[in-house]
């Protein structure tokens, strides 16, 4: 049972873990993604009074149309791959069960948060 008042919600920013690491070829992509991230922070506080919670996803790499010729390239996408602790890169469906996560009462207590979606990636490169 939630105190909050009934109107509450959830707002999600899809952001990437490019938010969090730098990139010689993505100067003009990282800072974008940083952004998402700091909003959906700003947006937790500002809003939270309202009983809306904000949070981001940061997806590693996620197969989709705009990359699928990049990882046509085995030796890329091997390279890619043995990077990422669970062996492979991620597909749109696992976003899924997060975005779920972070829309649902699960998620209740939860807000300026940012969930990584990345097979281990961002720990690994530590």
């Amino acid at each position: 049972m939630s105190s909050q008042s009934p109107s509450g919600g959830s707002i999600i920013g899809v952001s990437s873990i490019s938010a969090l690491v730098g990139g010689g070829q993505q100067c003009h992509y990282t800072p974008t993604k940083a952004g998402i991230l700091s909003l959906m922070q700003s947006c937790a506080v500002a809003l939270g009074k309202h009983g809306i919670r904000c949070n981001a996803l940061l997806p590693g790499t996620i197969k989709t149309q705009l990359n699928e010729k990049d990882l046509e390239n085995e030796d890329k996408r091997k390279y890619m791959e043995g990077r990422i602790p669970l062996g492979r890169t991620g597909v749109t469906e696992d976003m899924v069960g997060p975005a779920i996560f972070l829309a649902s009462e699960m998620s209740q207590y939860v807000t300026g948060a940012q969930l990584l979606v990345d097979g281990g990636l961002f720990v690994n490169l530590q």
